[in-house]
C-alpha cells in the first residue's frame, strides 16, 4: 500500500503553527513535533506531550526557535505503512476526544437515510425520492431548535423516520459526548480495521480543536 505524499496533508496556509506526534524508533517512543516547511523538528524539550505542550502560555513565541531535525515529514508517513519503524501518531495524546453534536442539515438528513437504508443503495436512493418533495427546501437556512426545526422533525417522525441524529441536528440541545478515551486514535497513514461487510461510507466535514484545562 502507497503512502500519501506530505503534500496532501498540509494546509496551504503557510503561517499556519502545526504541531504533532511521531514515534521515533531510535528513542522507542513517541516525539512531540513541530512541522515546519516539512520537516518535522522535535520539540520535547518543550514539553514531553502535545496536551502539556498545548498549555504553555507562551506556545506560538516558544516555537520560533531552533529545535532537532527528525528528518522530512514524508519519511514519517512512509512508515505508517510500514508500522515498524518512525511513523505518525495522532497529534493528541493524553487528552481525551470529545464530539459535539454539530450536524449540518443535509447531512443529517444523509445519516438518517444511511441509518434507515442499512447499506442497500437502491434503498437509500428510493428514501431520498422520497425524502425530496416532503422537505424540499425546507434546509436551507434550518435553525436548530426553532419551530421550523420541530416542524421538520415532526414530519420526518410521522414517516417513520425518526433518528437520534434528529435530535441532535435540529434539536433544542446541544451535545457533547465522549467520542474515544486518551492514545485510542491513530496517525494519518495509519492501517484501521474495517468489517469485511461494511462498504458504505457517508463522509462529512469535521471541524476539530485542541481544548486546554482551561477551556
Amino acid at each position: 500500500m502507497a503512502s500519501l505524499p506530505a503534500e496532501t496533508i498540509l494546509p496551504h496556509d503557510r503561517d499556519a503553527i502545526l504541531i504533532g506526534r511521531v514515534w521515533v524508533e531510535a528513542v522507542a517512543g513517541p516525539v512531540p513535533v513541530l512541522v515546519r516547511e516539512g520537516r518535522c523538528l522535535d520539540i520535547s524539550a518543550l514539553a514531553p506531550t502535545t496536551s502539556r505542550l498545548l498549555e504553555r502560555p507562551d506556545l506560538p513565541a516558544s516555537l520560533r526557535g531552533d529545535f532537532p531535525d527528525l528528518g522530512p515529514l514524508q519519511h514519517f508517513l512512509d512508515g505508517a505503512v510500514a508500522e515498524a519503524c518512525d511513523r505518525l501518531l495522532a497529534p493528541c495524546d493524553l487528552q481525551v476526544i470529545k464530539a459535539a453534536g454539530v450536524t449540518f442539515a443535509a447531512s443529517m438528513i444523509e445519516r438518517v437515510v444511511e441509518e434507515q437504508a442499512r447499506g442497500d443503495p437502491a434503498r437509500a436512493e428510493a428514501l431520498r425520492a422520497r425524502l425530496e418533495p416532503v422537505l424540499g427546501g425546507s434546509l436551507r437556512g434550518l435553525e436548530p431548535g426553532s419551530e421550523k426545526a420541530a416542524e421538520v422533525k415532526r414530519v420526518l417522525s410521522e414517516m417513520g423516520l425518526w433518528s437520534q441524529y434528529l435530535e441532535v441536528g435540529i434539536g433544542p440541545d446541544a451535545e457533547v459526548f465522549t467520542k474515544a478515551p486518551v492514545l485510542s486514535a491513530v496517525g494519518c497513514g495509519a492501517r484501521v480495521g474495517l468489517h469485511p461487510a461494511s462498504h458504505w461510507n457517508n463522509p462529512e466535514p469535521e471541524l476539530v480543536l485542541a481544548v486546554t484545562r482551561e477551556g
